[in-house]
């Protein structure tokens, strides 16, 4: 791979990032067009400090490059917010240290896992590996708290239980269903590998219960210095705490607001009344299983048919949906490998002990997880020929990816994407939910005051009272919104990158039309295909297109 001569010296520096990280995880091989093996990134402490010496050697090679123009000023911006972002995040202990029930390396051992169902050799070959890849993971984290950093107690109690639970033949068993989902024959060779996955599972989950929690404080909360870096590169963009929480509670009146006008329009005395009637239409249920993946797919195949004209959607670009443990709390794009082996998935987790769906509260995360969200934001980059092959297929910002997904959930009523009052009502209650997540995540982990009549009676946060916010705010079940609260623990500021991120995006919109120069559809097409970017980058370089 080389594309420097198109991109200039950016491009010989994304150049060495991406062939730097092709024997460490197996997108970056395949973006280079090897084999990528490897289902998932190395995971292991030597690997970790190599991705951040990479890092700080391409940005001090690029800080060196000065201004380009056209597409090379893009990846320029892009590459040089995303290693100091990177770095921030190294050097603070918390990507060496990480533990989060979404998003730890264990994660990511299942997510590859996952990945590889349909290919049983593959996945054979990767429970083989489970057990020196979690053996990894656990010596990363003691190199991180030989550093002097440990994730709070709960998190690495929350991950063993996860653990625990994936390994448990009367419990989860997510990776006995691996087997079954891939009709892999009985035999002696995949039960043996099978057991000692499992095996693997429930001995990193022993240590971090008897070793690695008693090192982390009871405390949850990251403090603001802390905060202040997982914030910023998670948005890509410094935050202004104090605006922040407050413009999270402004919007959560005034979603409020709109949530109370469309019960009554339904003829309902409240929410309350509003969800529980709705809930139990027959005709708004859809049981678990085959015929909720159908939903999703054909939900989602039929938003890119009323999107031609406002969302230009490319046309090879195939979307599946498949179900996860119940209970699990994850709901999640999953995007296609860059060798093109298997398509882009929306990975769905239902509420533990549910047979049925009331689909009208879930069509705001069909657009946000498939199209227009997440799953048109990969294609487009896919399909984008100009992008870096760094910037297709390895940058990946929360601001900038969640903030489409969340603003395109805000226009689905204007664009045609909802079919009746009801699901326009599920749209606000799940843009809710995202504004909730603000002033829940940066309440816990900065110790801010509770304004009256904010859901709750009480004063200050904890996380009970996070729960209690999140289930009358947002509507969430509780078991829902105690692995949101725990997963906001466990991740400082990515909650921000949802309504955050599309405030940005709303406003960008507006600047553009606003200059007289383009129209919606045009504003889509030129913004998408600048491919991921953090928030600050991609602000200016809006701006600057505005300005042309």
């Amino acid at each position: 791979m080389s594309v420097s001569h198109d991109l200039g010296a950016p491009g010989r520096v994304a150049d060495a990032v991406v062939a730097g990280l092709a024997d460490l995880d197996p997108r970056a091989a395949q973006a280079l067009g090897r084999p990528g093996d490897q289902l998932w990134a190395d995971p292991g402490s030597a690997a970790e400090q190599t991705r951040a010496d990479l890092a700080r050697s391409a940005l001090a090679e690029l800080r060196g490059t000065g201004p380009q123009e056209g597409p090379a000023e893009v990846l320029r911006r892009a590459l040089a917010e995303r290693l100091t972002s990177d770095l921030a995040l190294h050097d603070s202990g918390f990507t060496p240290g990480l533990v989060a029930p979404l998003a730890s390396p264990a994660h990511a051992v299942l997510s590859g896992l996952e990945s590889a169902v349909r290919e049983p050799d593959r996945l054979l070959q990767g429970l083989a590996d489970v057990p020196a890849a979690l053996r990894a993971y656990a010596e990363r984290l003691e190199a991180a708290a030989a550093d002097g950093y440990a994730v709070p107690a709960r998190q690495s109690r929350t991950l063993a239980a996860q653990l625990l639970r994936w390994a448990d033949p009367d419990a989860d068993d997510r990776l006995g269903r691996l087997l079954t989902r891939a009709g892999t024959p009985e035999g002696s060779a995949p039960h043996t590998l099978l057991q000692s996955a499992r095996e693997a599972c429930r001995d990193l989950a022993s240590w971090l219960v008897t070793v690695h929690a008693p090192r982390g404080r009871e405390r949850d909360a990251a403090g603001a210095d802390l905060y202040r870096t997982t914030a910023s590169a998670f948005l890509g963009t410094p935050v202004d705490l104090e605006e922040s929480y407050a413009y999270g509670w402004e919007r959560l009146a005034g979603l409020t607001a709109r949530a109370e006008d469309l019960t009554a329009a339904l003829g309902f005395s409240g929410l309350a009344e509003a969800e529980a009637r709705l809930d139990a239409r027959p005709e708004g249920l859809v049981h678990v299983g085959p015929e909720l993946v159908a939903w999703v797919e054909e939900r989602a195949s039929r938003a890119g048919r009323q999107l031609e004209g406002i969302v230009d959607v490319p046309a090879d670009s195939p979307l599946e949906a498949v179900l996860a443990a119940p209970g699990s709390g994850a709901v999640y794009y999953s995007p296609p490998d860059p060798a093109g082996t298997r398509p882009g998935r929306v990975v769905w987790s239902t509420p533990t002990g549910a047979d049925r769906v009331p689909v009208w509260r879930e069509v705001s995360t069909v657009l946000h997880e498939g199209v227009p969200g997440h799953h048109l934001q990969h294609a487009v980059a896919a399909a984008t020929t100009t992008l870096h092959p760094w910037q297709r297929h390895l940058c990946h910002v929360h601001g900038h990816a969640e903030g489409w997904a969340h603003y395109v959930e805000g226009r689905a009523a204007a664009w045609g994407l909802l079919e009746d009052a009801a699901e326009q009502l599920g749209t606000v209650l799940a843009q809710r939910w995202r504004a909730a997540r603000i002033v829940v995540d940066m309440g816990l982990h900065l110790d801010l005051p509770v304004p009256a009549n904010a859901f709750t009676d009480a004063t200050r946060w904890e996380p009970g009272v996070g729960v209690e916010v999140l289930t009358r705010a947002a509507g969430c079940d509780p078991e829902t919104a105690r692995f949101e609260v725990v997963r906001y623990l466990g991740w400082p500021g990515q909650a921000l990158a949802f309504a955050l991120g599309a405030r940005l995006w709303e406003d960008a919109r507006e600047a553009a039309l606003a200059a007289g120069h383009l129209d919606e559809r045009t504003f889509h097409a030129r913004a998408l295909a600048l491919g991921p970017m953090g928030m600050a980058p991609l602000r200016a370089t809006l701006e600057d297109a505005a300005r042309a």
